[in-house]
């Protein structure tokens, strides 16, 4: 897939109001799960915050939150009616899918709850694995979840989504379960290029360990996301995360290794992974699944050599991810549902203890925390004291290191729910290219207000990065674009800032077909994220029999010269040749809001198409005002008969409407455009606004 060249431009909009002032003071409540055990094995119940010491760095803390978790132990039997929920009764409408309900700072959401989340990594596990791991979540459910226990289901294919937030209801987390698709997720798995990879009788085998190392960066990311999803509650979590082992590669995956690990000990959770191979004997020579490996290697032992090593390095990863949070892997096991049990016994009851730390600084760095037991006698009762030995201080943007900027863009990606930091708009179109190639603008549109808070911190420029996905119906990224732009905030450009709009446009050539189109932005000198995502369906126009096939209806009130842009990534001259925005070098900028004034024109634009036509076969064409169900206003018909493109079979029809001729309000405009040869039509509508 190309993409095409990328600007940014300014403009000036109507002045917003003057933001208020705001002042703020940084606190970090650090909250720490104490489970207390006496020798016996037993929990310690009826200690009181009184009886507890904690400091941090060496200093003493005041505790401000402190509750005792009781739990049970034994598991209920089945019902046949759902199990009833404990959770806190509220007037709020449900949670939203997508979404982890949050606490209050210092709140205990969930009292006396055992926190559970099943987390299926669909892009590691083929599919046999995934069926594997489903029956055991199955089995768990119906016959060892507890009264205590609330469970949640996430899930990793091509971004991390929250499939049912925490509840003790059985059967809505069955149905949930068996909903999940099999399959999904699938073409993301690890490649072998060792000596035991199958001998497909190529000539030439690429080395693809480079892109094992993204795979699995991106495995450590969608855990690294989910323990921050669940950072928001106090409680002691458990992630029980199945997969297919997850390999890596050196040194390569060990900085997002460490920041997985230091997100879930900041969040409370332990992971509890789970080998959904289960028990695997390995022939020498692989099974009948895959081609046997060619070459010396098959003779001399190397290949199986290889075989085992990577299965093992597969499994000592999990083992890692458990170890360095306080969980423990299932490995090598059928039954997966004892891993699930294995996470259910290690949550007994334990004391939440919080405070709010003395050390205000937001400098990244470790915190050693230190927890013990005043009174002598009660100390001799323990066996043990277990909690967290200490966490990392959050960071400001301005201290992050490039590692940290990429990570931060890797999780909001990833992301299944949207990030509002900062407002965006973004509008996709398709234009016919050829039978089977469309060429897709893609335009957005920021406040520059969200820039302006950037020159409040005394900054003279920042740099916007972008990042755009286009994903085909499978969730396989088919286009992408990688872009920054720097804003200078000088001068007039920093007083205008506050009333204009940041436009900033890229394009890409896809096939017809239905695509998921995300878009992320970042202001660099605060940090602030905005995503936007919205589906794009792409129809065959040339397959198209019964209406007049036409393009993406472009509205506009903008048209700059492309030596106007503020700055540009790229300029592939053939690309924007073909761009049908542009002509006589000048770009029509999609209005992507579709807000206009009275004193403004508004341009439109479309394409129809005519593939078996070898000249123009003469079309007429419309724009209509609609109030409600009641005609405002309507143009003259446009008798469009040139301008035929050979290569594309494309018919620009071009409107310049002024809007003098309308009230100030809310409008549907609706383009209509008829071919009298062929007799088709087709039609088009849209809400606008339009301002005094």
């Amino acid at each position: 897939m190309r993409q095409i060249g990328s600007t940014l431009l300014f403009f000036v909009l109507m002045a917003s109001a003057q933001q208020p002032a705001r002042f703020g003071t940084t606190t970090q409540l650090v909250v720490e799960d104490v489970l207390v055990k006496a020798k016996d094995g037993s929990p310690v119940e009826g200690l009181k915050a009184s009886d507890f010491v904690i400091t941090e760095d060496g200093r003493p803390q005041k505790i401000a939150v402190f509750e005792y978790q009781r739990l049970e132990e034994n598991a209920a039997p089945s019902p046949s009616a759902p199990l009833p929920a404990k959770e806190p009764e509220s007037n709020l409408p449900p949670v939203t899918i997508n979404q982890i309900a949050a606490g209050k700072p210092g709140e205990i959401k969930y009292r006396d709850r055992r926190l559970m989340v099943l987390f299926f990594d669909m892009t590691s596990m083929p599919i046999q694995d995934q069926i594997r791991a489903q029956n055991a979540a199955v089995k768990f459910l119906k016959t060892q979840m507890t009264p205590s226990d609330l469970v949640a289901i996430m899930t990793f294919s091509s971004d991390v989504k929250v499939v049912q937030d925490f509840t003790g209801d059985r059967d809505q987390l069955e149905k949930q379960i068996r909903k999940l698709v099999v399959g999904e997720g699938q073409g993301l798995e690890e490649s072998v290029s060792d000596d035991s990879s199958s001998d497909a009788g190529d000539a030439f085998q690429q080395d693809d360990s480079e892109f094992n190392i993204f795979n699995t960066d991106r495995q450590l990311s969608a855990l690294e996301t989910a323990a921050k999803m669940l950072g928001a509650l106090n409680e002691k979590k458990a992630l029980v995360y199945f997969a297919s082992g997850m390999t890596r590669n050196g040194v390569d995956n060990q900085a997002q290794l460490q920041a997985t690990v230091n997100a879930a000990i900041r969040a409370n959770v332990s992971f509890y992974p789970i080998d959904a191979r289960g028990l695997v004997a390995q022939a020498p020579l692989g099974d009948a699944s895959k081609g046997s490996p060619g070459g010396q290697g098959m003779y001399s032992g190397s290949s199986a050599h290889a075989s085992t090593s990577r299965f093992q390095g597969q499994q000592e990863t999990l083992y890692a991810l458990a170890a360095d949070t306080g969980g423990k892997a299932l490995l090598d096991n059928n039954d997966l549902s004892a891993g699930i049990v294995q996470a259910q016994k290690d949550i007994s009851s334990y004391y939440i203890i919080g405070y709010y730390s003395s050390n205000e600084a937001l400098d990244g760095r470790f915190r050693r925390i230190r927890i013990s037991v005043k009174d002598p006698a009660v100390s001799s009762r323990m066996a043990k004291l277990d909690y967290r030995q200490g966490y990392y201080a959050g960071k400001q943007f301005n201290k992050f290191t490039e590692s940290d900027k990429e990570r931060q863009l890797a999780e909001a990606v990833a992301l299944g729910d949207p990030i509002t930091d900062i407002d965006l708009a973004l509008e996709v179109d398709y234009f016919r290219l050829a039978r089977d190639r469309y060429f897709v603008p893609l335009a957005v549109k920021i406040p520059g207000s969200e820039i302006e808070l950037a020159r409040h911190g005394g900054a003279e420029s920042t740099r916007l990065d972008f990042i755009g996905q286009v994903k085909d119906a499978k969730g396989v990224v088919v286009a992408n674009v990688r872009d920054n732009i720097q804003v200078k905030l000088k001068g007039e450009t920093a007083q205008q800032l506050a009333k204009t709009t940041l436009a900033y446009d890229t394009g890409f050539t896809l096939p017809p077909g239905t695509y998921t189109t995300k878009f992320l932005t970042r202001e660099n000198e605060t940090g602030k994220i905005g995503t936007f995502e919205t589906k794009l369906v792409i129809p065959d126009l040339t397959a198209e029999q019964k209406y007049l096939p036409i393009s993406s209806v472009v509205l506009s009130n903008q048209r700059e010269r492309l030596d106007a842009a503020v700055a540009s990534a790229e300029r592939d001259k053939k690309l924007l040749a073909e761009h049908p925005l542009i002509q006589d070098n000048q770009k029509l900028i999609p209005s992507v809001t579709r807000v206009f004034r009275k004193d403004q024109n508004l341009f439109v634009y479309l394409e129809a198409y005519e593939p078996s036509a070898e000249t123009a076969q003469p079309v007429m064409a419309r724009v209509s005002f609609f109030r409600g169900k009641a005609k405002t206003f309507e143009t003259d018909p446009l008798l469009v008969a040139e301008g035929l493109n050979p290569k594309t079979k494309a018919l620009p029809v071009k409107f310049s409407v002024p809007l003098a001729k309308l009230e100030p309000g809310r409008y549907t405009c609706q383009v209509s455009v008829l071919d009298p040869t062929a007799q088709k039509f087709a039609f088009w509508r849209a809400p606008i606004v339009v301002l005094p």
